[in-house]
């Protein structure tokens, strides 16, 4: 049996969880509040950060602890290879990592950090006030990553080419983060809300979006595919 360790706005875990029911791999999901600092959980991972996923494999074997989403999914796609989420060409494959890298570096960096950890984390953190600056700069690097998708989708069928990919998780993992606290500008880049919409519609993205944080419940639209 698998566990994985997550958190309820962490677009990595977020990654790691769709990869999983794209899969079809059953999976129970383990709460960690990561600021608690918790000895046991960072026997898991010194970082004490999540994801981290524990995978039995033999009865008589410790299981595999497994930490970093890349990692995982790296692993989870060479684990079970169907349906593959790194397909393709070689230089197709690269396609899909260059983006997955761009939504998990970039869009995390310059639009995620600015306004989910603003708004949500640093609370639980006890971090202080979020910081007006950051989130202007979140609203106006949003605005960018929305276009970079619309670019693709006039060009494509999905972010990386014709099939579903891993680049597809990892953007719509960190943006249906964004969207819980109501920050996307969906009105204003329609063929990037299309393909939101075609995502928010598969089976995997269900339970994430049927998620929420206690006292701080997400917009109306949030869990529609027909917003």
């Amino acid at each position: 049996m698998r566990t994985l360790y997550h958190l309820w706005l962490c677009p990595y875990a977020r990654k790691v969880r769709i990869v999983l029911a794209e899969k079809k791999l059953p999976f129970e999901l383990e709460l960690e509040k990561v600021w608690e600092r918790r000895d046991e959980f960072l026997a898991l991972n010194p970082a004490g950060e999540v994801p981290v996923l524990i995978e039995s494999v033999e009865d008589d074997a410790p299981p595999l602890v497994m930490a970093d989403s890349t990692s995982i999914c790296e692993y989870l796609e060479e684990f079970s290879p169907q349906p593959s989420l790194i397909s393709g060409s070689a230089v197709e494959r690269a396609e899909v990592r260059r983006l997955t890298a761009w939504f998990d570096h970039k869009f995390q960096r310059e639009v995620t950090v600015n306004l989910v950890d603003e708004k949500i984390n640093k609370r639980f953190l006890g971090l202080g006030a979020p910081s007006s600056s950051a989130i202007r700069a979140g609203h106006t690097n949003i605005a960018v990553h929305l276009s970079y998708i619309e670019y693709l989708m006039e060009r494509r069928n999905w972010l990386a080419g014709e099939s579903f990919s891993m680049a597809d998780v990892a953007a719509a993992a960190q943006i249906s983060c964004v969207d819980y606290v109501g920050d996307v500008p969906w009105e204003g880049f329609p063929e990037a809300k299309t393909w939101y919409a075609r995502i928010k519609s598969r089976p995997s993205l269900r339970p994430i979006l049927a998620d929420h944080i206690p006292g701080i419940p997400p917009p109306k639209h949030y869990a529609n595919p027909d917003f």
